[in-house]
Order: C-alpha cells, then sequence, then structure tokens
C-alpha cells in the first residue's frame, strides 16, 4: 500500500510552507541585528516569535477540532502572507524599526501556530490507519530539510541580496501553498460533527480534561518535555562549548548543524520500520536513549569527531521519537479531539524546551561547560524510567 496523491499534494504544501519558515528563521535575527545594536531588543523579536504558542496554542487546537481544516490553513497561511507584505512595505518606504518586527513575528507566529496545529491534525483523514508511520515519517523528514537545512541557507543568501526578499520568498511559498491546499476537497469535510453550543474554551478544558485521564498519552506528554528539557539544555551552550573546547569557528559549528539535519531525516525515514519491527514499545525507549542520553559521551571525551557522532545521534533520536509519538498520538486520541491535544502537547514540550536551555546555560555559567551534558544526560534517565512504568500499562497489541 501507497501514500496517494491526495497525501503528496499536502506534503508538498507543508513543506513549502516550512521552507519559507526556514528562510524567515534565518532571515529574522539578521534583520534584527540590521535595526539595533541591543542584545535585548533582539531577542525580543525572537520571544515574540515564540509568544503565540502560549497565547493561542489550545484556542488554535479547539479550532482545528471545531473548524473547517481547509478553511484554518488558508486563512493562516493568508495572514502570514499579509503580514509579510506589510513587512516589505516597511522597508520600502523605510520605516521599518525593530517593534514592526517583533508585532511581525507575533503575528506570523500566530499564523504558524494554527497552520501546524490544523495540519497536524488532518493527517489521519488523509491516510488509512496502517500508514500512519510512514506519513508522519515522510512530513518530519521534509520539515526537517525545508526548516532546518534549506530554508535557512537560502534565507541568509537572500538577506545578502536585499533585506525585502527573505521576506517575499517566505510569502511566496505560502501562496503556493494555499493553492495546493485548496485543491484538496477532503480537508474541508471535519472530523467530526463540531459541538457548537459549547465555547472555545469549554472546549479547551474538555480536552485537557481527557488528556490528564489518558495514562499513555500523558506520560508521553511527560516524557517528551524531558526530552526537550535535556535537548535544550546541552545545546542551548554547545556554540559556547565548539568554540571553547573544540576549537570550531563559525564554519565547523555549521557544520554541525547540518550534520545534526542529516541525523533528523534519517531517524524520521527509519521510524516507520522501526516501529514496524520493535513496536512503540521499544522504538521510544531508544529514542528517548538516543535523543536525550548520547550527550553524556562529552563528558568521557571531547574531540570534533564525538561532537559529530553525538549531534548525528541525538538529531536522528529526536526524529524518531518525534514520528513515533505524533503517529501514537494520532492512534489513540478520537478525532473531535486531536487538534487539542496536539496543541496541549506542543505547548507542554515548548515550554519544556525553554525551561531546559535556561537550566542548560545557568549550569554551563556555574559548573562549567560539561555540567549540562550530565544534567541532559540525568533528564534523559528520568525520561527512560518514566517511560518504563507508564508503558507497563497495556497497549493496543498491535502497538506493542
Amino acid at each position: 500500500m501507497t501514500l496517494r496523491r491526495k497525501y503528496w499534494r499536502f506534503w508538498t504544501a507543508t513543506v513549502a510552507v516550512n521552507l519559507g519558515d526556514g528562510i524567515r528563521v534565518a532571515a529574522f535575527p539578521l534583520v534584527a541585528a540590521s535595526l539595533t545594536d541591543d542584545a535585548l531588543l533582539v531577542a525580543a523579536v525572537a520571544a515574540a516569535a515564540a509568544l503565540p504558542w502560549l497565547v493561542t496554542g489550545l484556542v488554535a487546537g479547539a479550532w482545528a477540532d471545531r473548524y473547517n481544516a481547509r478553511r484554518l490553513l488558508v486563512g493562516a497561511d493568508a495572514l502570514r502572507v499579509a503580514v509579510l507584505g506589510a513587512l516589505v512595505v516597511a522597508f520600502t518606504f523605510d520605516v521599518a524599526s525593530i517593534g514592526i518586527l517583533a508585532v511581525s513575528a507575533f503575528f506570523l507566529g500566530v499564523g504558524e501556530t494554527v497552520r501546524d496545529i490544523t495540519a497536524q491534525s488532518v493527517v489521519p483523514r488523509l491516510v488509512p490507519t496502517t500508514l500512519l508511520e510512514r506519513a508522519n515519517g515522510r512530513l518530519v523528514a521534509g520539515e526537517v530539510v525545508a526548516n532546518e537545512f534549506v530554508g535557512p541557507l537560502i534565507g541568509g543568501v537572500l538577506f545578502a541580496a536585499g533585506a525585502m526578499l527573505p521576506f517575499l520568498a517566505n510569502s511566496a511559498a505560502s501562496v503556493f501553498a494555499i493553492l495546493l491546499v485548496l485543491g484538496l476537497p477532503i480537508l474541508s469535510v471535519r472530523a467530526a460533527p463540531s459541538p457548537s453550543a459549547a465555547s472555545a474554551g469549554a472546549g479547551v478544558v474538555r480536552g485537557l480534561r481527557w488528556l490528564v485521564r489518558h495514562h499513555t498519552l500523558r506520560a508521553l506528554v511527560l516524557v517528551g518535555a524531558l526530552v526537550a528539557l535535556a535537548d535544550s539544555a546541552w545545546f542551548a551552550i554547545f556554540v559556547i562549548y565548539a568554540k571553547d573546547r573544540l576549537g570550531l569557528g563559525p564554519t565547523g559549528f555549521g557544520a554541525l548543524l547540518a550534520v545534526g539535519a542529516a541525523g533528523g531525516l534519517l531517524g524520521s525515514l527509519l521510524a516507520e520500520q522501526l516501529i514496524r519491527r520493535f513496536r512503540y514499545r521499544i522504538v521510544i525507549v531508544g529514542a528517548i536513549a538516543a535523543a536525550a542520553v548520547t550527550p553524556a559521551l562529552f563528558l568521557v571525551a571531547s574531540s570534533r569527531w564525538v561532537a559529530a557522532a553525538v549531534v548525528l545521534v541525538t538529531s536522528a533520536g529526536f526524529g524518531t521519537f518525534n514520528v513515533a509519538t505524533v503517529s501514537l498520538r494520532h492512534r489513540l486520541t478520537p478525532d473531535d479531539l486531536l487538534g487539542r491535544v496536539i496543541a496541549a502537547s506542543r505547548m507542554v514540550i515548548l515550554g519544556a524546551g525553554a525551561i531546559g536551555a535556561l537550566a542548560g546555560g545557568a549550569a554551563g555559567s556555574v559548573l562549567g561547560l560539561e555540567a549540562p551534558f550530565a544534567l541532559a544526560a540525568s533528564i534523559g534517565l528520568l525520561g527512560l524510567v518514566l517511560w518504563g512504568c507508564a508503558s507497563h500499562r497495556p497497549l493496543p497489541p498491535e502497538l506493542t
């Protein structure tokens, strides 16, 4: 059985959007730095881009469960095209400022929140249940290549040629995605009847209550948060470690990031085969160990080859973990709650990542640059213990 044309049309739209996001991810800090020398203001732009996940994430999940998916996807992309167009106008008339950039980053983040949650919630409508792992693996692989490798490279080149060009390219990618989504009638059908009598707030509470009561998915969210904590704890200071301990400059560090992108791509593509052979319980154990415990290697050896191996293995583990957790969530969550469960999970995991970065930075500052790797490994071991305990509860036979 193979993935059908409607899936690949949706995949192409998703990759196009992620390519545009990758271009913007590279361009925004460059633009911010060109507008101000104040590090706090530059950081504020990045914070404004992340804030929508905390402010609108759960509401976006309720919308994904209640409203027409095609309209939500098109509306989110149209919002981003409008915001990017306003930025281009601001640069054209030389009125761009760090404040305008921060506000733009926030509204682009709102669009990204709605689109990402909606897109993830409609995958089960595009493919048979037996192909969920393959579909999610191909999506994650496309997102890694577009968002982490090709997009940032193009964004840096375009910014060097002109400050407006990355935003024009991002807009073009979003318009292309809109045209593709408009050709998918299946997305105009709701996953389940809309509970019109319930407010969005009540719908959010219902989704959270269901997630908290579901033993396996609750544990999966907590484990995902621990993996994000561990990954952010060491990666937040890795650029300093690479410079001070490994003697790498910007080019060398960029090469390590490219190795990481390759690892993420490999893990996401292999996830389907691994799950088919070993089932979810074992695959998630291996992915946690790879993503969160492997950085402990820096405690016993420090070289560029070790760094390349750690980045490759952790990224592959993270890619596999993402495919496994997303697919398991698709299999275990009722269609009418999927958007809210996805939103709640993403919020917890992203918040944990932010805390992990702060904890890793503090540990590195106070205890030395090796401390974040020990912290990451300790958190990873805790995640293994938590998943080991949680997965003793019976899953459906085909998932164990």
